[in-house]
């Protein structure tokens, strides 16, 4: 088990921040899981875990930098789509948009920045992402775990992994929008310098 400690600390290093590819890396750890070289109880809450963290680092960077924050998503028409489409559905939807934008393509950091911008409640944020987290971990470890070996499964884990988060974003997408009439369209503070007065709105 001590031997495997860098494993533990390579896998918080690389799940925290968003947009570092680990998918082969967390599947090799499911599946030395599965030969008894790391715990699973252990692999589980060191990814759950670390990728919490670092939404919560994303989403008080945020709320800091708010003001370049604005103007980091707003650089380009995509951005600021992607933005305003996201603060729309987040405070309509809530809970359900939150778990299922961590499933689309950059979902960590446009999400995580959108909610700070938006003035999402903190404590919501993390909720959703927790529980987004908690699902993402167990599935991407599993899938290395069942498949028993990381040298001949890891690929096909990194396929089904992605095929998963389709069909998890996909059915968060559907059940946020059962039920629920369309929310006039969020005001986002300005992309200038100035930064508005701070407080904070829970959808």
């Amino acid at each position: 088990m001590d031997g495997g400690l860098w494993m533990y600390a390579l896998l918080a290093l690389t799940t925290a921040p968003p947009l570092v590819p680990n998918a082969a890396l967390i599947a090799s750890a499911g599946a030395l899981a599965e030969a008894g070289e790391l715990s699973l109880v252990l692999v589980l809450l060191v990814v759950a875990g670390s990728a919490v963290a670092g939404d919560a680092a994303v989403y008080g960077i945020g709320r800091l930098a708010e003001g370049r924050a604005t103007r980091w998503l707003s650089r380009t028409t995509r951005r600021k789509a992607a933005l305003t489409w996201t603060a729309d559905r987040m405070h309509a939807h809530g809970l359900p948009f939150v778990i299922g934008v961590r499933f689309i393509p950059s979902g960590r950091l446009i999400g995580g920045l959108t909610a700070a911008i938006a003035r999402y409640g903190a404590r919501r944020y993390l909720l959703g992402a927790g529980i987004a987290e908690v699902v993402w971990a167990s599935y991407s470890v599993g899938l290395g775990y069942w498949g028993g070996s990381a040298l001949d499964n890891t690929w096909s884990s990194i396929f089904i992994g992605s095929g998963v988060s389709l069909v998890v974003a996909a059915l968060a997408q559907a059940l946020s929008r059962l039920g629920r009439r369309p929310s006039p369209a969020v005001a986002l503070p300005p992309a200038g310098p100035e930064r508005p007065a701070d407080g904070e709105t829970a959808a």
